[in-house]
């Protein structure tokens, strides 16, 4: 079933490549930005000003882009943190993604902030989610020159950019850099580091958390779910990279448990791990819409 403006072809392509989508994930993926490229050059941005590249830090990949509606005034911001299974990625992916997920917010009244961060193995755990907390300072410190308001940020993370972000939310080794934040939204992202066969990213898991496997289960967001304290929505696309799902749904029930209250969470019909932040601004808003309604309510 269609919704939210989906076309017929990517409609068609999403049901042809979804039951297929852990065969060739790479491969995939690459037909799913081909095809939703051309949507996203096409979108609207409705006046929406770039200010690319900002620095909030050193390293050449520690830079952000500001994407800033007109007349912003004290609007709330929303921070993203792209995928890349450790070891690739960058938040211009190609000439529209990521910018579609920032572009889409900021056309609903949103400052969006579009964040690079340093790969490994060059910057290995934990240093992934210290950029993140670099990143959201920088933003304490400078989004209100851009119209944003610093006391009202969600941070959203995607595959090991939510890896990251989760990190940066619920490890108490990192407790002291974490920023005020409203809430943090977590789509297909990675909350255990396995390096088990069916894992096809499993060299970017090593790469990250390093070659001690026994070390990983210590390392990864899963193990500080009891910790995170901030409201969270937890995403996964209905046709995920393997295990991703069940790790979303493990993630949430340990946070059920420590709270008495599940926290929100969504299953993305018809999508994969890719279509799930491409189709962000190609006319389909359903899973924006939703971050928006959960970003409203833990700003009250």
């Amino acid at each position: 079933m269609r919704s939210h403006h989906r076309s017929s072809a990517i409609d068609a392509l999403l049901h042809e490549v979804g039951p297929l989508w852990q065969r060739d994930i790479r491969g995939a993926g690459d037909r799913i930005k081909a095809a939703y490229l051309p949507l996203l050059m096409a979108a609207k941005d409705d006046g929406v000003a770039v200010v690319r590249d900002l620095a909030y830090g050193p390293h050449p990949r520690q830079v952000l882009d500001v994407h800033r509606p007109p007349g912003a005034r004290n609007a709330p911001v929303i921070v993203f943190v792209h995928g890349g299974a450790f070891v690739r990625g960058a938040k211009d992916i190609n000439a529209a993604m990521y910018a579609n997920v920032l572009t889409w917010f900021a056309r609903q009244g949103c400052i969006g902030v579009n964040v690079e961060y340093r790969l490994a193995p060059e910057a290995a755990h934990p240093q992934g989610a210290l950029d993140v907390a670099a990143a959201c300072a920088w933003v304490e410190q400078h989004i209100r020159e851009f119209g944003g308001d610093p006391r009202s940020v969600c941070l959203i993370g995607h595959s090991a950019g939510g890896t990251h972000a989760a990190t940066f939310a619920c490890d108490p080794a990192l407790a002291a850099l974490r920023r005020d934040l409203c809430c943090l939204v977590l789509v297909s992202a990675r909350l255990r580091a396995d390096t088990l066969a069916e894992n096809p990213n499993a060299a970017g898991v090593r790469a990250y958390f390093g070659d001690n496997a026994a070390s990983h289960e210590a390392l990864a967001p899963m193990a500080h779910a009891h910790h995170l304290e901030m409201p969270v929505f937890i995403v996964h696309a209905q046709y995920e990279n393997p295990l991703l799902d069940v790790y979303a749904l493990e993630f949430a029930h340990r946070i059920a448990l420590a709270r008495r209250e599940a926290p929100r969470h969504m299953s993305i019909a018809d999508h994969n791990h890719v279509s799930v932040m491409a189709h962000f601004n190609s006319g389909e808003q359903l899973l924006g819409e939703q971050i928006l309604d959960f970003f409203a309510v833990a700003r009250r």
